[in-house]
């Protein structure tokens, strides 16, 4: 007798027990769901492209996850030095990071062949080349085993040179030291062309120009009018070479630890934004340039004839610097291909 009411009592509490596992698993499984996820964005630009980017993929996230995921922006390098700033995405202290492909190089050298000079001809061809699925697939890419996971790719704007004298004729690059991003293809075009080229942070690029460490630098004309250059360089000589593109770059670690449907969201919504902001990156190209002479500034072009022995230069320097290592040589065969293909 005792024996079959100890019998009842052991199945009735093996019943509740599993239940209370089950019940356990159920709010673990909730609670997991509910979990936020705090995205830190930084990049070292503001008001341009970039910028706007930064806060159209931060509020899709918001959106689209129901608040699991948080961001916040840090514009204009507020989280340290270019260098600084992917250290801290590469290890975690950052979530995101959003800024030319060209500074990554130190992470693989062959971030360096997208903004390969001469590779494309305006701003709506680079925006056809960013959308290529095979650009997409080999750049994103890139990074993966060292902390980065790449999911956005878009054209910032075209190059142009800001300088404290006039630059009107390929002559009056002889002997200039001109800053550049940390790109080999870079160094030999300015070095082929007769200049002094040096890699530079951007948040160190006004107070070089001021003191007269340099006497011009490589950049965006969307960064050179928000950011003030026309206080130190009011001179922009629009060669459109090379193009700026950025990229949208997350720590692995963090990216890896959200949930599968808000990895499905942040990869969405960094491909969709970077098609969205195209239009309004032509717009923001256009403002910037309208502005820059508002303010007292300068638009310089170099005669045609000029402009295209430019081109030919800096095309001809890109396939070279593409040769001496097999690595470079095979995401820029593929890049360069594609840009023939969108052209």
């Amino acid at each position: 007798m005792r024996c079959a009411k100890f019998e009842i009592l052991r199945r009735a509490f093996g019943v509740v027990g599993a239940c209370a596992v089950s019940l356990a698993v159920s709010l673990g499984a909730a609670g997991a769901e509910e979990k936020t996820f705090l995205m830190k964005i930084t990049l070292p630009s503001i008001n341009d492209p970039s910028h706007l980017y930064a806060k159209n993929f931060a509020a899709a996230l918001e959106r689209d996850s129901g608040g699991r995921i948080k961001t916040e922006i840090y514009p204009a390098s507020q989280l340290g030095s270019i260098p600084r700033q992917i250290e801290g995405t590469q290890f975690g202290a950052i979530q995101c990071a959003i800024m030319p492909p060209d500074f990554f190089v130190g992470v693989d050298e062959r971030f360096e062949v997208m903004p390969a000079p001469g590779l494309v001809s305006s701003m709506e061809h680079g925006q056809r080349l960013t959308a290529d699925p095979e650009v997409r697939k080999v750049i994103l890419g890139l990074g993966a085993d060292k902390g980065l996971h790449g999911v956005g790719l878009f054209m910032n704007a075209p190059s142009s040179v800001v300088s404290k004298k006039p630059i009107g004729h390929l002559a009056d690059f002889s002997g200039k030291k001109i800053r550049i991003f940390a790109s080999e293809f870079q160094i030999e075009s300015f070095k082929r062309i007769g200049a002094s080229p040096i890699a530079m942070s951007l948040g160190d690029v006004v107070p070089a120009l001021q003191q007269g460490t340099i006497d011009a630098s490589l950049g965006g004309i969307v960064v050179f009018t928000p950011m003030r250059f026309v206080d130190a360089a009011k001179y922009v000589t629009e060669t459109g070479q090379p193009a700026v593109f950025v990229v949208a770059e997350i720590n692995k670690k963090w990216y890896d630890s959200l949930p599968a449907d808000l990895q499905k969201i942040v990869d969405r919504d960094a491909e969709a934004e970077s098609k969205a902001i195209n239009p309004h990156a032509i717009e923001i190209v256009d403002k910037a340039r309208k502005g820059w002479t508002n303010s007292g500034g300068e638009l310089i072009s170099l005669p045609p004839d000029e402009q295209q022995s430019l081109l030919k230069t800096l095309r001809s320097v890109s396939q070279e610097v593409a040769k001496t290592k097999p690595k470079i040589a095979e995401a820029y065969r593929i890049v360069s291909e594609a840009a023939q293909r969108t052209q």
